[in-house]
């Protein structure tokens, strides 16, 4: 058995955020049904360009592996009784819809509750089901410009620049199935289902973390700093080799520091008066950038690399996203998994972290639209007569 084979998932998403969080938990075994509109072709995901054809993307893939389809009208009657039928046998309804809709749609805990006392109503918006903005859409970008994200990402001089991948919407998506689970774990203890009303707008503030708290208490103002070095740590950045290769270098301890200076061969850094501590080397980080400068720039990238690796100094390179795929220790984790698909042949994507165990994951490629609709009604034990009737009623679409 799989850790979350006995969890059931309503799932009323679409896009990236909400998809990307029920992924991880299907991985892990949770049955998760996507409930997809039928008026809309199921969820947008699957048109998004590039590498689309008719209702199959790669994009869509990436998000959706393990889990079953089913095409649903909810705002038809009876289609809502297909949806309070499968409420009865569930754990949770997870949706990432606008932060008005889910009580529109008659999807929260007050309109379920009767159905299933039990049931979890997990509501991932943009900007949540108060304030505002509750009924603005909220898109990734647009939230990391609001909750400060770009004011310090870039260079000092340059424009605010956004995050290369949609962190926001990750992370929304990771909290979404850590809350879930949460829920599901205090529903089953006290019997009493609930609402769990998140946002990305939320979730991107709160991952201001330290800096905020610096704000709140100290008058702190973060802003952009040059080559992505850490706010206060130095040296803790980009450098790059005489070849204009880049790569990282990391001292979060002092002893770090210490190793830097010895392996460079500039042992009489370390002492130096100006850097012999975080706060001073802070204070004259100009000064000490412009000597590691100095020195990096006298020998290849991957020279540094090795020669600091070797002295135990914190140090990557800077891969681009093929060099990181092909790297030998993505190989040793196993991150890289092959799916079998009637369209694609084998989709190659990256597995998910969550680890239980050492038992397999079960790969499954994502669901055709409404693939999975007769062995779901299997499960409810619909005859051919009710699902005839139902779809002659419009439950289907």
């Amino acid at each position: 058995m799989r850790p979350l084979d006995d969890i059931r998932i309503i799932a009323i998403e679409q896009y990236g955020a909400g998809p990307y969080g029920s992924l991880h938990l299907a991985d892990l075994g949770a049955d998760v049904i996507k409930i997809e509109d039928p008026s809309h072709g199921g969820d947008v995901g699957r048109y998004v360009p590039p590498f689309q054809e008719q209702e199959d993307s790669l994009f869509f893939e990436t998000f959706n592996r393990n889990k079953r389809s089913l095409s649903l009208d909810l705002r038809s009657e009876p289609g809502r009784r297909v949806f309070h039928d499968l409420v009865r046998t569930a754990d949770a309804v997870y949706s990432n819809l606008r932060g008005d809709v889910p009580a529109a749609l008659g999807i929260t805990y007050d309109d379920l509750a009767h159905v299933n006392p039990r049931i979890v109503c997990v509501s991932l918006s943009g900007f949540g089901a108060t304030g505002p903005r509750r009924s603005q859409p909220g898109y990734d970008y647009i939230l990391q410009g609001l909750t400060g994200w770009m004011s310090v990402t870039g260079e000092p001089d340059g424009a605010p620049v956004k995050t290369g991948l949609s962190l926001v919407d990750f992370s929304g998506g990771l909290v979404g199935a850590l809350t879930l689970l949460a829920a599901v774990h205090g529903a089953r203890r006290s019997g009493q289902g609930m609402d769990c009303d998140l946002s990305l707008y939320d979730v991107a503030t709160s991952m201001l973390s330290y800096e905020a708290t610096w704000h709140l208490n100290a008058d702190w103002t973060p802003g952009r700093v040059s080559r992505s070095a850490h706010p206060s740590l130095v040296p803790f950045q980009l450098f790059a080799g005489r070849d204009a290769r880049w790569f990282v270098v990391a001292c979060a301890k002092e002893k770090f520091w210490h190793r830097l200076a010895k392996a460079i061969d500039r042992s009489e850094l370390a002492d130096d008066p100006r850097f012999e501590s975080f706060a001073a080397r802070y204070r004259h980080r100009r000064e000490l950038i412009e000597i590691l400068d100095g020195v990096f720039d006298g020998e290849p990238a991957s020279h540094w690399i090795r020669t600091l690796e070797a002295a135990g100094v914190p140090v990557g390179a800077v891969h681009s996203i093929a060099e990181a795929l092909q790297d030998e220790h993505t190989a040793a984790r196993g991150l890289i998994i092959d799916i079998p698909h009637d369209r694609f042949g084998t989709v190659r994507q990256v597995r998910s972290p969550a680890r239980v165990g050492d038992q397999p994951t079960e790969l499954r490629r994502a669901p055709h639209r409404n693939e999975h609709a007769a062995e779901i009604f299997s499960e409810l034990q619909y005859s051919d007569a009710d699902v005839a009737e139902l779809a002659a009623a419009g439950a289907f679409g």
